[in-house]
């Protein structure tokens, strides 16, 4: 007969958990702080560019400075195309992420945990890998028109392959031990996979939605060339009529801030979701 333990054995046991000790929180500073260091070099070359067009170093019909630049990115949020073109850019993004995001997911857990799909299907992924991301863009006009749907897939479809690669790579690198332990006794496959390799499997799965994601901002420079009328991508080409070589340069450094966001973003969902993997980047730090 087994019986509970006496709750006074564990006190408070959420509270205590909850307390970060002076060494996390001094961890957590040094963090901070190295990811502030990341900046020392962009906003360094920001500053020669700067100097050199404030000197006549490099003339303005060959490169805006980067006051002129944030001029016209202030102009163009003052007349409202700026936030339409990110709200526009940014649901396209999302869909094509999404989808193709989760295609390649479900395709590399199934591959990685059976051979069968990796016969089925992994020749044709490596095959379609390899394709031009730009000559399938007329026939996916043929295919689907010019409204979303090109659009959204031509994203999904360069959103596939980073998370497929990745997933089925953590699911393969899974110590088979452990699967075979768990099916002694008595996990069924669905279990497995969804309580034992994809936890296991999660850091690797976590670098290809990095990738990821950024393969879906520079999708919009080419799935935008589709008719489209608004967008980051079509704002960045619909200027080079009047050479407006600030805006093009504005929207060429909002990718880039655009691309460190959600690269923080990920990175700070990831640490969030494996603490433990959080750690032993800290020791290597």
């Amino acid at each position: 007969m087994t019986h509970a333990a006496p709750a006074s054995i564990f006190p408070a046991a959420g509270k205590i958990a909850l307390k970060r000790t002076p060494r996390q929180r001094e961890s957590r500073l040094r963090l901070a702080g190295a990811d502030a260091a990341r900046l020392v070099l962009p906003l360094a070359l920001l500053a020669i560019w700067q100097g050199a067009c404030s000197f006549g170093f490099i003339s303005p019909r060959t490169l805006e400075s980067p006051v002129a630049v944030v001029g016209a990115l202030v102009e163009l949020t003052l007349s409202g195309v700026l936030w339409e073109s990110l709200v526009a850019s940014f649901k396209r993004a999302s869909a094509g992420f999404l989808v193709g995001g989760g295609l390649g997911l479900v395709l590399g857990i199934v591959a990685g945990l059976w051979r069968t799909g990796e016969r089925a299907y992994d020749a044709l992924l490596q095959m379609l890998r390899m394709v031009p991301f730009l000559a399938v863009i007329p026939l996916f006009v043929i295919w689907f028109g010019v409204d979303e749907e090109p659009k959204v897939l031509l994203i999904a479809l360069a959103c596939i392959f980073p998370v497929y690669l990745n997933t089925f790579s953590g699911v393969r690198n899974v110590d088979p031990k452990i699967i075979e332990a768990a099916t002694v006794f008595g996990m069924s496959r669905v279990a497995i996979a969804t309580e034992i390799v994809a936890p296991l499997a999660l850091p690797s799965i976590m670098v290809g939605v990095r990738y990821a994601m950024g393969v879906a901002l520079l999708s919009l420079v080419a799935a935008e060339q589709v008719n489209a009328t608004s967008g980051i991508g079509y704002l960045a080409l619909n200027p080079r009529a009047s050479l407006r070589t600030d805006i093009i340069l504005g929207v060429v450094l909002l990718y880039s801030v655009l691309g460190l966001a959600v690269d923080f973003l990920i990175r700070t969902a990831q640490s969030r979701l494996l603490p433990w993997h959080r750690s032993v980047l800290e020791k290597a730090r």
